[in-house]
């Protein structure tokens, strides 16, 4: 089936299916704060208007805060969102993170049935250049 990559094809809520980081040579890494296997929900609406929830599947009472804004196994944003050519570009209005608050960020993505794959370049927490996929499925 041909994908599909207009606005209104984002609208719906998405729960998180997996979410990887992976080198140019291969090697897969996990970010440590959320871990290999977190939980998320992911909502567009109709009027441009996104939010997200990541939180590691197990959490302990002593996390801590690193570089990308996730706070003990938590991280958290929304604002508006447009999308062009096969990206979405989101603003972000709030965040848990403040200085994550008016950022604006382009991913790319693409719909197949009812996954919802987004991809974008990021650096592990050593640094290291990696690409991240995020695989959703649509919940409505």
């Amino acid at each position: 089936m041909a994908s599909i990559t207009t606005q209104t094809s984002l609208v719906g809520t998405w729960e998180l299916l997996s979410r990887e980081d992976m080198t140019s040579d291969g090697e897969r890494r996990v970010e440590p704060n959320l871990g290999s296997d977190p939980l998320a929900y992911l909502i567009y609406d109709a009027t441009g208007h996104f939010a997200v929830q990541f939180m590691r599947r197990v959490r302990n009472a002593t996390g801590s805060t690193n570089n990308t804004g996730t706070s003990s196994g938590y991280d958290a944003y929304f604002g508006r969102y447009s999308v062009a050519d096969g990206t979405v570009t989101q603003e972000l209005v709030g965040a848990l993170s403040p200085g994550d608050v008016g950022k604006v960020v382009t991913r790319q993505f693409q719909i197949n049935d009812n996954e919802l794959v987004i991809t974008l370049e990021t650096t592990s927490s050593d640094g290291t250049p990696v690409t991240r996929t995020l695989r959703w499925k649509r919940l409505a």
